[in-house]
Order: structure tokens, then sequence, then C-alpha cells
């Protein structure tokens, strides 16, 4: 195979739902892609930018639920590439951020396969701000760290302990996969000394017609995701910038399309 012959792969992020929110380059890639492997997490509306000719490969990654494994997905990508084809790997969010997009590029970059990233938007800082939530404020946070919550296989996972004394100092904290374990992560948390008064604010399905989100305290957090019923997708926000959220209950903060935030239909 010469290398004028291969393809190309590109790891487009479709962002966090809204297929309003991808990019212009996300878009250009689409249009030109032959083959498009689609993660779960990725809106229908998104793929409306997708050629008609071209070929769409599900690939459902979701935790907790059958999932496409993936050293196929990473082989599937190469030998598409190798073929010749225009390949469009589309993830949720940003390919980067919790979406195994620094494996895959080293899967592309181990075969010799031409390879590009567009970023996207991701649901950490996305998610927030559409509830009216700054992840930083200079009233309230100078740093925000995105954090998963659902540990590798064989791995400890984040030390919650040291999570909580960094977010003491005025750091957020944005839990993507979390809410499976939420008792178990509030708990280490306060464990670690982060007050239970302390804003935290569930959010599910951000950016999408059926967001749901509930503010609560981290004491009281995993209690009001247990009653409320509330699962995957969804991230986890603790801090006070979530204090952001109350204020625009009251008035005080305007966004594009408010909604109440006191509880969950």
């Amino acid at each position: 195979m010469t290398h004028d012959r291969r393809g190309h792969v590109t790891l487009v992020g479709a962002g966090p739902g809204d297929p309003e929110l991808l990019t212009l380059r996300a878009i250009r890639a689409l249009r030109q892609a032959t083959v498009v492997l689609v993660d779960d997490l990725v809106a229908a509306g998104v793929l409306r930018y997708v050629r008609q000719s071209a070929r769409i490969v599900h690939c459902g990654k979701r935790g907790g639920a059958v999932s496409t494994q993936q050293g196929f997905i990473e082989a599937m990508l190469v030998a598409e590439a190798l073929r010749g084809e225009r390949v469009v790997r589309l993830k949720g969010g940003d390919p980067c951020v919790f979406g195994r997009g620094g494996e895959e590029v080293a899967a592309l970059r181990a075969a010799g396969v031409p390879h590009t990233v567009v970023p996207g938007i991701t649901a950490g800082i996305a998610a927030p701000a559409e509830a009216g939530i700054p992840v930083t404020d200079r009233r309230w946070a100078q740093g925000v760290l995105l954090v998963t919550g659902h540990a590798q296989p064989g791995h400890a996972g984040p030390d919650w302990a040291q999570l909580a004394q960094t977010a003491r100092g005025g750091i957020t904290l944005v839990i993507y996969m979390g809410v499976t374990h939420c008792a178990d992560i509030t708990a280490a948390l306060l464990a670690g000394g982060l007050a239970g008064a302390t804003p935290a604010a569930v959010l599910q399905n951000g950016c999408t017609p059926h967001s749901r989100r509930h503010v609560a305290t981290l004491r009281t957090l995993a209690g009001e995701v247990q009653r409320l019923g509330i699962g995957s997708p969804a991230i986890l926000v603790i801090g006070d910038v979530v204090r952001a959220a109350e204020a625009m209950q009251e008035g005080e903060i305007s966004v594009a399309h408010p909604k109440p935030l006191a509880a969950i239909a």
C-alpha cells in the first residue's frame, strides 16, 4: 500500500448534545467522510451532516452497558484507512476528554495512518454553563478539575481525599461518570475534609431537550441522585460556583434558555 493510497482518520468531537454546538471543522469533516464510526452519546441530529453515501457504524461505548471493545474500534479505524477510506471517529464531547482519543491516536500513529483531531465542546464545561453555573468564577473558584468517577479496572481511581483538599482551596470539581458511585464519591470527599454544606449539582443529559438538573449540597447529593432516579449520562459539579445557579433562579443571572433548578420534572 503506497502512502498516497492510504486514507485518513479524523477524530471529531460532536459536542455535548445539541447539534448547534458542533464546530465548523466538525461539520466539514463529516461532509467529507466515507465511513463514520459513531459513539453512543452522539446526538442523532449530528448525523444529518453525514453524506448519504457514507457508511455509518455505531460503536456503542457507555459505562455499565454492553460496549464495543476499544481494541476492535482501533483495528477498524486502521483497516478502513488502509483501504483508502476517509474515516471519521465521531465522539460525544471532546475526543480527548474521557473519550479515549489518546489511545486511538496512538494506535493510528503506530500503524502509520494519517490522522487529525477536531476538538469538541466537552459536557463538563457546557452542561454547567447551560445550567447557569460557570465552572470558574473569580468570586468563588480559581480553577476547575475534570475528574472521572469511573475507575479503570485494576486501578485505584482518583485520590478523593487529596481532591477534597484541592476543592477546599477554591477549585471546582467536575466529575464525569460519577452518578453510579455518587454515594462513595461524596463520602470520600466528606472524609477528606470537604464541608458537607459545599454546594453541589447533578446535571443529566446536558445541552439536550431531555436535560435534567438538581442543586443540592455535598452531604445531600447522593440521596437526591437516588431519590430522583438520575442515571447516565450525567456529571456532578461540586464547589461554590454552584451558588451561581441559585442566583440565576432569583433572576440575577440570565442565560439563553433558563430552566428551574430546584426540582426535576
